[in-house]
C-alpha cells in the first residue's frame, strides 16, 4: 500500500511538470481506491445489519404464514436491499470520506501532500471524482431501480406483513376525467364500498348530467359499479329529466383505485410516471400532492447532498488531532444527524404549511452547502 508520507518533498526542491503530473496521477488514484473501498465496504456490512435487523421484526408473520424461504430471499430482501442503501448511501458516503481521510491526516498523509506543492483545492480533485461516480449511481437507482425493487418490496409486504390501503380521506371530490366530477361522504376499501355517492357531468359551467345514489358498490366480476337508492337528473334542450330506481349496476369511468390508493404508492413508482401521476392529482384537484412532489424534488437532492457531506467530511477530518479519528468521527455524526434532522423539519412546511415542496427539499442542501464552502475555506491549509 501508498504511503503517502513517504512523498514528502522539501520546499527548496523544485519537481519538473512530469514529475508533478505523476506524483498527482498516484495520490489521485490512492485516495479514489480508499474512498471507494471505504464506502462499499462500509455499505455491505450495513447491508448484512439491516437484513438481520429487519428478519428480526418480520420473522414472526413470516412463520406464521408459512412465506417460503425462497421467496422471503428472492422476493423481499433481493429488492430490499436497493432500497435500504439507497436511502442511506449519503450517510454512509459521508461516514467513508471522514474515517478514511483522518486516517491519513493522523498518518501525515496529507501533511505530505501539501508539503509536496500540491493546492489543498487541488486536493480535493479525487473526492469530487469518486462523490460524482456515487452521485450518478444514486440519481439513477432513485428515478429508476429503487421504484422498480420497491413494487416487489412492497408487493411481499401487502400479502404477507401489513394492509396496503387506507382511505384518502372523509368527503372525497375528485375530478376523474374532463368535465367529470365524483363526490363520496366516505370510502371503505376493503369493501370497496362507498356512500352519500354523486356524479355530475359539467361543461362550460352547465350541469348536464347527475346520478345520486345512497350507497355505491365495485363489482370487480363485471366491471361495473351498483347503485342502490339512486336518481338520475339530465339537463338539455328539452328541460330537465329524472328517474328513480332501487339497483343500477353502469360503469363510469373509474375504479375503486382511483379513490384509495396504497400507503406507499409514490415510492413504488418511476420519475417519469411519479411526474405523470402528480399531473392527473393537479388535474383532479386532489389533496396533498405536496407528499408527491417532495418525493419527486428528495431523489434529485440526495444525489447533491452527496456533494455536499463530502466536502464537510474533507474539510473536517482533514485536520491532523490527537487521538486519531475519534473527534472526527463523532463531528461528523453530530452533523449528519443535525442534517437529517433539519430535512424532516423542512418538508413538515411543505406537508403543513406553504413552503413549496422544490424549496422543502433543497433548503437543507442549501444552508449546508454554504457551510460546507465556508469549512473548505477555513481548513488548514
Amino acid at each position: 500500500m501508498l504511503n503517502l508520507s513517504d512523498l514528502y518533498i522539501p520546499i527548496e526542491w523544485r519537481l519538473s511538470d512530469k514529475l508533478l503530473v505523476t506524483l498527482l496521477t498516484t495520490f489521485d488514484q490512492y485516495i479514489i481506491r480508499k474512498f471507494l473501498a471505504t464506502f462499499f465496504l462500509s455499505i455491505i456490512l450495513f447491508s448484512f445489519i439491516s437484513v438481520v435487523i429487519d428478519l428480526v421484526e418480520k420473522i414472526d408473520d413470516l412463520i406464521e404464514k408459512s412465506v417460503p424461504l425462497y421467496e422471503t430471499v428472492f422476493g423481499y430482501y433481493l429488492n430490499f436491499l436497493p432500497y435500504i442503501d439507497a436511502l442511506l448511501t449519503p450517510l454512509f458516503i459521508f461516514i467513508s470520506v471522514i474515517f478514511f481521510t483522518s486516517r491519513m491526516a493522523y498518518r501525515s498523509e496529507i501533511i505530505a501532500i501539501l508539503a509536496g506543492g500540491v493546492n489543498f483545492y487541488r486536493l480535493l480533485l479525487p473526492y469530487f471524482i469518486s462523490a460524482a461516480l456515487l452521485a450518478g449511481m444514486l440519481l439513477y437507482a432513485n428515478h429508476f431501480l429503487v421504484p422498480i425493487t420497491n413494487q416487489k418490496r412492497l408487493a411481499f409486504e401487502y400479502t404477507y406483513i401489513d394492509n396496503p390501503y387506507k382511505n384518502l380521506d372523509r368527503n372525497i371530490y375528485l375530478q376523474i376525467e374532463k368535465d367529470k366530477y365524483i363526490y363520496m361522504e366516505n370510502f371503505h376499501p376493503k369493501e370497496s364500498v362507498g356512500y352519500k355517492f354523486s356524479y355530475e357531468v359539467i361543461r362550460e359551467g352547465k350541469l348536464l348530467y347527475k346520478l345520486r345514489a345512497e350507497k355505491i358498490e365495485w363489482k370487480s366480476e363485471t366491471g361495473k359499479w351498483r347503485m342502490k337508492n339512486y336518481y338520475t337528473r339530465i339537463y338539455d334542450e328539452f328541460g330537465e329529466r329524472m328517474k328513480k330506481g332501487v339497483v343500477l349496476d353502469t360503469a363510469l369511468g373509474f375504479e375503486p383505485k382511483n379513490i384509495f390508493q396504497r400507503v406507499s404508492v409514490k415510492e413504488e413508482m418511476t420519475t417519469p410516471v411519479l411526474n405523470e401521476y402528480i399531473a392527473t392529482l393537479k388535474m383532479q384537484g386532489a389533496e396533498k400532492v405536496e407528499f408527491y412532489l417532495i418525493e419527486k424534488h428528495r431523489r434529485t437532492a440526495d444525489a447533491f447532498t452527496v456533494f455536499i457531506l463530502t466536502l464537510i467530511g474533507v474539510a473536517v477530518s482533514s485536520r491532523k488531532v490527537r487521538g486519531g479519528s475519534g473527534l472526527h468521527i463523532a463531528i461528523g455524526v453530530a452533523l449528519s444527524a443535525s442534517f437529517i434532522i433539519f430535512a424532516r423539519f423542512s418538508t413538515t412546511f411543505a406537508t403543513n404549511g406553504n413552503l413549496s415542496p422544490f424549496l422543502s427539499v433543497w433548503i437543507p442542501n442549501i444552508i449546508y452547502g454554504a457551510l460546507a464552502v465556508w469549512l473548505i475555506i477555513k481548513a488548514p491549509k
